[in-house]
């Protein structure tokens, strides 16, 4: 009996294989990781359902996503507060997290605390997808592109500034294709298979490298030649739109950059984070800042700690996965005062800088977890009714609140 109980527990304390990073992103404060056996784990902010658990919680340290389980994921990429996912088996790409300006593509602007296939991307072979702070872009085996979400300065491609609920196909690239994408915070670039660049969307910084800072509302070949150096590497773009860089790397294999946080993967399989940890971003179990490199143990081959992931055992039957904007956000319209061209929203330690004229959701009035909950009600109501009294809000015809 004694060398039973001896043996089981061996084999419950028995290391299971260490499963290697294989890609990692970066949010504005989340990040995600995909291991071999298609394992995804998140982990740091998960307020808006970007870590796909089924619920509102911060993660300090990398968790594994069980509602994927099974999906035989081969991509993960964040945005700043949604995330997706590609299943090259099942022909399908997930998403979930914040919603705003249809940025998950399910033709509403409600968040998604867990993975869902987007429905207009069903059955496409999926190369790359993109993900700036709110739209997203989709190439496909074919070369064709995709993009959704918000649009205010002509980040989608399609020639006009209306937001998209759904992915919808640039017609600008008919007969060209394409090769990969790249979103920043409202603009897009692309590489054509024949080494063109393009650029469009937001251009006030020169950051579409078309020579003016004007916005471009469909793509616009890139014909300049730009060189730039670093500390101690050097990057170059040259005419016919192909990208080099050379100098040192420190064996770093792959990377990725959130709004003030950094991942990295070395040849050697570990994955080190720094920068910001507020919401525990950077997966150490904690949620303290680091101004150097340091190790994710779960997540690396020389964790003292070993690869032990928690999961978020996720039940569907469980609770409510969607969540209105109504029931969280109250609606800023421009409340920009003459002379200030940008608004800044600050809250929970974010920050964000939006363009001249823009419409932006300020979310105010988040509860801890589901905005469904009666205590949560009852905060809500509590302060839109404290906002009402100050003046700051007023009714609306349909019930909701919003600034004056």
């Amino acid at each position: 009996m004694a060398e039973a109980s001896a043996a089981s527990e061996a084999a419950s304390t028995t290391a299971a294989p260490f499963r290697p990073v294989l890609l990692i992103s970066a949010g504005a404060s989340h990040s995600v990781a995909l291991l071999s056996g298609n394992i995804v784990c998140s982990w740091g902010r998960g307020e808006d359902g970007q870590l796909g658990h089924g619920d509102a919680e911060d993660r300090l340290s990398p968790t594994q996503l069980s509602a994927l389980d099974g999906h035989e994921i081969v991509s993960v990429t964040c945005g700043a507060d949604h995330t997706t996912a590609y299943s090259e088996s099942c022909m399908e790409v997930y998403s979930w997290g914040w919603g705003d300006f249809g940025r998950l593509g399910h033709g509403n602007s409600s968040d998604l605390f867990t993975p869902l296939p987007i429905k207009a991307l069903h059955s496409l072979r999926v190369k790359q997808i993109a993900c700036g702070d709110s739209h997203c872009l989709a190439v496909t085996v074919e070369g064709e592109v995709q993009s959704w979400g918000r649009n205010q300065n002509g980040q989608l491609g399609l020639g006009t500034t209306e937001d998209s609920l759904v992915p919808q196909k640039l017609q600008a690239f008919e007969g060209v294709s394409i090769k990969m994408v790249a979103a920043g915070a409202e603009h897009s670039v692309a590489v054509a298979e024949d080494g063109e660049l393009y650029g469009w969307g937001w251009g006030r910084y020169g950051n579409l490298g078309l020579g003016d800072r004007n916005d471009r509302l469909i793509p616009e070949k890139v014909a300049t030649v730009d060189i730039s150096g670093g500390w101690r590497h050097t990057m170059a773009v040259t005419s016919d739109g192909k990208l080099y860089g050379w100098g040192w790397n420190k064996k770093v294999v792959q990377i990725s950059c959130g709004w003030r946080h950094t991942l990295a993967v070395t040849e050697r399989q570990n994955v080190f984070s720094w920068g910001r940890g507020t919401n525990g971003q950077l997966g150490h179990g904690e949620s303290s800042d680091r101004n150097s490199p340091k190790i994710i143990e779960p997540l690396s081959l020389d964790g003292s700690k070993g690869q032990n992931i928690a999961s978020s055992k996720y039940d569907p039957s469980s609770g409510k996965t969607w969540v209105s904007p109504s029931e969280r956000y109250a609606v800023v319209p421009d409340d920009t005062v003459q002379g200030q061209t940008s608004v800044t929203g600050r809250g929970n330690g974010s920050e964000v800088s939006v363009p001249e004229g823009d419409v932006k959701r300020i979310r105010e009035l988040r509860p801890a977890l589901f905005a469904t909950t009666q205590k949560a009600k009852d905060l809500r109501v509590q302060a839109e009714n404290t906002c009402i009294d100050s003046g700051l809000m007023t009714r609306a015809d349909d019930g909701s609140s919003v600034f004056q």
